[in-house]
């Protein structure tokens, strides 16, 4: 069984990572992909100056591709340190501080989902604290969203990789996601569905993909073991993204993997150029 017909993006902050910031976007359109994502691209700054959103934001605008998803600030990403607003005191401000300017970028980009990485657990404070805070944040950025028309996404990520992060499983994210809607009466927050992280913390994806394909707003794929390439592991990924387009599943798939020992151009064989390109 091959890839379905789903609108794939590259996740621009793993793939052409050997390229300037700036360059990725055209480098991606060149590899035939029209539809891009982000983790927030300034780790350092959730404020940068606005002379470097908008040399992205033009970038992108000439390279003719579109962003569909961006992530909130959320502190050095890839690594151990996963999210902020969860981390009283300075993490959570920053937070605070990246909400209105991932939300204006997005919107300057018609970008329609906004990614909230929950935060790790901090020795010494209360986890039930660290939760309350999560809650507001997170109703603060679903309110941002809502403004520009975007959806939220929560997403669950694995304990080997984030052995401090709390949302190891579907069930805890898609938890987080019903408080959020409840707190706010949006209804804009989603499950992002990663499956790798699924894999790695070892759930039976399937089963998961029947329990909340409705309630999932983004999807991201990379093979395991390894976090490669599609087919470079053991992930039936095709089989899971056929499975998720059966249950009616028709949103985006963001290409989040690392493309081993190749340049990233390369790294996209398993998909035809002409699934590539998508509105």
């Amino acid at each position: 069984m091959g890839f379905p017909e789903l609108r794939y993006n590259v996740n621009l902050s793993i793939l052409f990572t050997e390229l300037p910031l700036l360059e990725r976007p055209a480098a991606a359109r060149a590899a035939g992909f029209t539809a891009v994502e982000l983790w927030w691209p300034w780790p350092g700054s959730p404020a940068p100056a606005r002379s470097e959103p908008a040399a992205l934001r033009a970038a992108i605008e000439d390279a003719g591709v579109r962003l569909t998803s961006l992530n909130f600030y959320s502190g050095r990403l890839p690594g151990p340190d996963r999210g902020a607003l969860s981390v009283p005191g300075e993490e959570s401000e920053r937070f605070r501080a990246n909400v209105e300017v991932a939300a204006g970028l997005a919107e300057s980009l018609g970008c329609g989902a906004l990614n909230a990485p929950y935060g790790n657990r901090i020795e010494g404070v209360d986890p039930a604290e660290q939760d309350a805070l999560a809650l507001e944040n997170l109703v603060l950025a679903a309110r941002a969203a809502d403004r520009i028309g975007a959806i939220l996404l929560v997403e669950t990520l694995n304990r080997v990789d984030s052995p401090r992060y709390p949302l190891v499983s579907a069930p805890a994210a898609v938890e987080v996601v019903d408080k959020v809607n409840e707190a706010s009466g949006l209804g804009n927050a989603r499950f992002l569905m990663d499956i790798y992280h699924l894999s790695m913390n070892g759930e039976d994806i399937p089963s998961v993909i029947d329990r909340f394909a409705a309630r999932t707003g983004h999807v991201q794929i990379a093979d395991n073991p390894g976090r490669g390439v599609p087919g470079t592991g053991t992930l039936p990924l095709a089989d899971h993204l056929n499975r998720l387009r059966e249950a009616g599943y028709e949103g985006r798939v963001g290409l989040e993997y690392t493309p081993g020992d190749r340049p990233s151009a390369e790294a996209f064989d398993w998909l035809p150029y002409e699934a590539r390109r998508t509105p």
